[in-house]
């Protein structure tokens, strides 16, 4: 965008908290400057085919284009001023004394920082972070750091070399930051603790005696010693006490089993990680006070959550900034951008900038000491089993997370471990509680696996020792037990569509890694003298989806038939931008020709929402259904694993709706010209019968038409050349009766917008803005605010067998081999499929056998930690060259994608453990199984021998 907004762009804009916000999405003339040599390319593909060549952004990333947020500077942004300044952050490594403030007589008058900024200017000028942050942006003298790598203080150069020279003679000190008093560390409560109790009837497919969905979760009352007081049990009491009753039965059950039980009791330790995105966390922030006007270009996987909330910081402080002018770029997530406070620091960066812009871009030992993490885990689990037929019975976990300073998504994270613990198994019985507990350690948030890797990892390493245990094949106790089409979770709700574990295990157990897996051991054991060789198993299905998915999309044709796509989404490395394109060929003949991501601003389609759409009381819901405008929430972040199903809904949507309401219209329209109706009168056509061939709209044998011949009719006779919908999810897609013809009176959205004809042709609907009209709708049907307490029924399943090699004198772990096989319904394009199954692998791997952060004084938190410290899986650490993965086929053509980009990281981790208790006897219930653990246990068991 302009320094100077523009009236016309003024007008666009959207006012949150008085402040006027634009958001110049990648491809936007805001910046026209980075793109006008096209460095997004059209996405190139084969008409005849349908096939993707390559991804629409990957000659840019290539060709080393501008397109990451990292690699911009003022002098690349049009308006900004090219003088550049740089910012880094000061740190607090300790969190048991009181910060007493900081020493930099060491960098001289040369170095000194031209701007500092404390929680002292932050007080004066009413800046501060929104409340999801907490307190204390930068620390306020006096206080005891809330943890490790706490910010206490802003520093600001106006050039680079002497930001670098200082930053270098400020880095790996201890003396900068000075400490008072010793406190202790903070002492606070847990951030969260869910329980979900189900009592199952007579047979899977009966009603629950009790269950989450059909009656409640149960919520702890308090907390004593960082552990949750839940409700007292009582059978005829209020909802909660009889899930605590059913809770008492079912541990009494446990205690005493009978003969024909098998009970096992195992802890696990799933440790915490880097997310060790390529791109570290950074930004850049222009404060131009002439225009009262702060550009932000940020790497975010929420630049929702920055427009919405980044006016209302500013609206907040005493400065005078009038406008926002946000521009989000693509990035690498994969969790770690999503919903970080780090452009929050960007921005009040930027508003000390004395009019220069203002690049605040971490390192990557700044990265370590500062980015989200993965929550740790220690769980608890027990399960009863029947000896004779290898059928679960009752599970039980006992979970508790380390989530770190600051609260972020550790309440949704402690959700998702228990609800997601039952991996691929049916149990008629089950009692999962999961407590996340604040502390000094560093911030964790939505890391991929978001606590699922965490609690099924351990399921699938407690259900191989069942199997050893019982003397049955792993995978057939797996068969005996699986979940499949119509069975209830361990909240009481059906899943949507057909589950296809059952399917996975059986390809998997029929593949020769795994049938001929003794007589591999043996062959390579006789052939490799100090090694024990093991091949194991996991198979989990995983979520997607949050419970309150919520997107926009618009598809719109330019009278030259160029396609537009405009969408909320982020490309995070996922190929987002490319597959949401794909998705208009079924429809519309071809990807979109311009794809603009992460945008957030829709005039075109003003919805509100009121409350949290996780919270909300049906009676809320009940009283706002009748605004048109109304919708229980606006936007998601790109998270979640929502890309491949939740937003292709959306992206489909709309595309069949211009198709539907514009381009089909238009055809029928031309095939009617002519005397007696033309060529379309002697037939009987339908509009399931049209279908695209070699770029033409062709139907039961009418002559085919171009797209461009459609579009100008579709502009001639003013029918529909653009859509925008809205979505929403909770667990069950909205739906709504809009005054529209046929097939689409009802559609599975909540509101849509079209424009008919040119830009500000009138047409049905209200006037919005850029020529759109909204159609409200006459009426909505949300999912009840009950379906709430059904946790997930959004599933995408894989198995994964892994082949490895353990070293008998060193302990070392080398994985041979590993194949997988996914289940994730159609996919959109299937290399990028192929590469998140691959990456995801890669990451699991890692998890199992490599990764660790400690947690507290010896962690990140110190700033010394990077890769020289932490252990990433090279390609000779993962079967680079052997690996090999399938996609099971699809039901049918119809299905749709699935959300995988998660779930592929999972399986390989308890693959591998079981792998090694193959090959060694010895089973390793703590992540990762390094070298030295490895060692260590065999050295204890040769002396064990030799001692019985």
């Amino acid at each position: 965008m302009p320094a100077r907004v523009s009236r016309r762009d003024f007008l666009k804009c959207t006012v949150v908290a008085g402040i006027s916000v634009y958001i110049a999405a990648p491809g936007s003339a805001a910046l026209a400057a980075l793109f006008e040599q096209q460095r997004l390319r059209p996405l190139p593909w084969d008409p005849g085919t349908g096939k993707i060549r390559y991804r629409i952004d990957a000659t840019a990333k290539v060709t080393g284009e501008k397109v990451f947020s990292f690699d911009m500077r003022g002098r690349d942004l049009p308006g900004w001023p090219d003088q550049q300044a740089h910012a880094m952050l000061l740190r607090a490594t300790r969190a048991d004394r009181a910060y007493a403030g900081f020493d930099l007589s060491m960098l001289g008058d040369a170095l000194r920082p031209d701007r500092v900024v404390t929680a002292a200017d932050l007080q004066r000028d009413g800046v501060q972070f929104p409340p999801f942050y907490g307190e204390d942006m930068l620390l306020p003298e006096g206080n005891t750091p809330a943890y490790l790598g706490h910010a206490v203080a802003l520093l600001v150069w106006h050039d680079f070399a002497r930001f670098r020279a200082a930053k270098t003679t400020l880095k790996f000190r201890d003396d900068i930051v000075r400490y008072g008093a010793s406190t202790g560390p903070l002492e606070r409560d847990p951030w969260a603790a869910f329980r979900y109790v189900r009592v199952g009837g007579a047979t899977a497919f009966d009603d629950d005696a009790y269950s989450s969905l059909k009656d409640t979760p149960l919520f702890p009352s308090g907390y004593s010693k960082k552990r949750p007081l839940w409700p007292q049990a009582n059978p005829r009491g209020g909802l909660d006490a009889q899930g605590a009753a059913h809770a008492a039965t079912i541990a009494a059950a446990l205690d005493a089993p009978g003969d024909d039980q098998l009970v096992l009791q195992r802890e696990y330790f799933s440790q915490s990680i880097d997310t060790a995105a390529l791109e570290p966390d950074n930004g850049n922030a222009w404060f131009d006070a002439a225009n009262a006007t702060l550009h932000l270009v940020v790497a975010t996987q929420s630049p929702q959550e920055i427009a919405e909330d980044g006016p209302r910081v500013l609206a907040a402080s005493g400065l005078n900034v009038k406008n926002l002018v946000l521009h989000p770029c693509y990035t690498v997530g994969y969790g770690s951008k999503d919903h970080t406070p780090f452009p929050f620091y960007v921005l009040m960066a930027g508003l000390y900038g004395d009019g220069r812009p203002v690049r605040l871009a971490n390192d990557r030992y700044e990265q370590f000491q500062s980015s989200l993490k993965r929550h740790s885990f220690r769980i608890r689990y027990r399960i009863a089993v029947d000896r004779k037929t290898g059928k679960f019975g009752i599970f039980q976990g006992d979970m508790v997370g380390d989530g770190g300073g600051r609260l972020n998504f550790s309440p949704s994270v402690c959700l998702v471990a228990a609800t997601a613990a039952q991996s691929i198994y049916y149990f008629p019985q089950s009692d999962l509680a999961s407590t996340v507990i604040s502390s000094r350690a560093l911030d964790c948030g939505s890391a991929r696996g978001y606590g699922t890797l965490q609690s099924m990892g351990a399921t699938e390493m407690l259900v191989d020792e069942v199997a050893a245990e019982l003397k049955l094949d792993p995978i057939e106790l797996r068969q005996r037990n699986v979940f499949t089409t119509g069975m209830k979770n361990t909240q009481g709700a059906i899943p949507g569509g057909a589950q296809r574990a059952d399917e996975v295990l059986a390809q998997c157990r029929a593949h020769p890694l795994w049938r001929d897996r003794d007589k591999r051991k043996r062959e390579y054991e006789a052939t490799h003298p100090g090694k024990r060789h093991g091949i194991g198993f996991g198979c989990v299905q995983k979520d997607f989806g949050t419970g309150a998915e919520a997107a926009f999309v618009e598809v719109a044709f330019a009278p030259d038939g160029r396609l537009l796509l405009r969408h909320i989404g982020v490309d995070m490395g996922t190929g987002m931008a490319t597959s949401q394109s794909a998705l208009c060929i079924p429809w519309l003949g071809k990807p979109a020709d311009d794809v603009r991501t992460g945008e957030t601003h829709w005039p075109e389609l003003p919805m509100i929402a009121t409350g949290d759409p996780w919270l909300m009381q049906q009676a809320e819901q009940d009283r706002n259904v009748g605004n048109p405008r109304w919708t229980p929430h606006v936007c998601s972040p790109s998270s979640a694993s929502n890309s491949a199903y939740f937003f292709s809904h959306a992206t489909r949507e709309a595309a069949r709706l211009l198709f539907t309401q514009g381009l089909w219209p238009a055809a029928r329209a031309i095939w009617s010209e002519g005397f007696g109706g033309g060529q379309l009168a002697p037939l009987a056509i339908r509009r399931e019968d049209a279908h695209w061939v070699d770029g033409r709209l062709t139907a039961g044998g009418l002559a085919g038409l171009p797209l461009q011949q459609l579009v100008a009719k579709a502009y001639e006779l003013g029918l529909a050349t653009g859509a925008i919908v809205h979505t929403f999810n909770r667990w069950q897609w909205a739906e709504a009766d809009f005054p529209l013809d046929g097939e689409d009176a009802r559609l599975p959205l909540d509101a849509i917008a079209l424009r008919w004809g040119a830009e500000g042709s009138t047409g049905k609907g209200t006037a919005t803005a850029n020529g759109y009209r909204m159609i409200e709708r006459t009426r909505v049907f949300y999912p009840p605010t009950q379906r709430n307490n059904a946790g997930v029924v959004y599933y995408s399943a894989i198995g994964t067998i892994a082949e490895v090699a353990v070293d008998t004198a060193s302990g070392k772990v080398e994985l041979i081999n590993h194949h997988s096989v996914l289940e994730c319904g159609n996919p959109i394009v299937a290399e990028l499929v192929s590469g998140q199954l691959q990456g995801g692998l890669a990451m699991g791997i890692g998890h199992a056998l490599h990764e660790y952060l400690p947690l507290y004084e010896d962690g990140p938190g110190d700033g010394t930690w990077n890769f020289n410290r932490y252990t990433l899986p090279r390609a000779a650490d993962v079967a680079v060259w052997k690996q090999t993965g399938e996609v099971l086929p699809a039901l049918s053509a119809s299905d749709p994608p699935k959300g995988m980009a998660e779930v592929v990281m999972i399986a390989v981790v308890p693959a591998i453990v079981n792998a090694i208790a193959h090959a060694t006897g010895l089973r390793f219930r703590e992540l990762p199984v390094t070298a030295e653990k490895v060692r260590a246990a065999l050295v204890a068991g040769r002396v064990q021998e030799q001692t019985a």
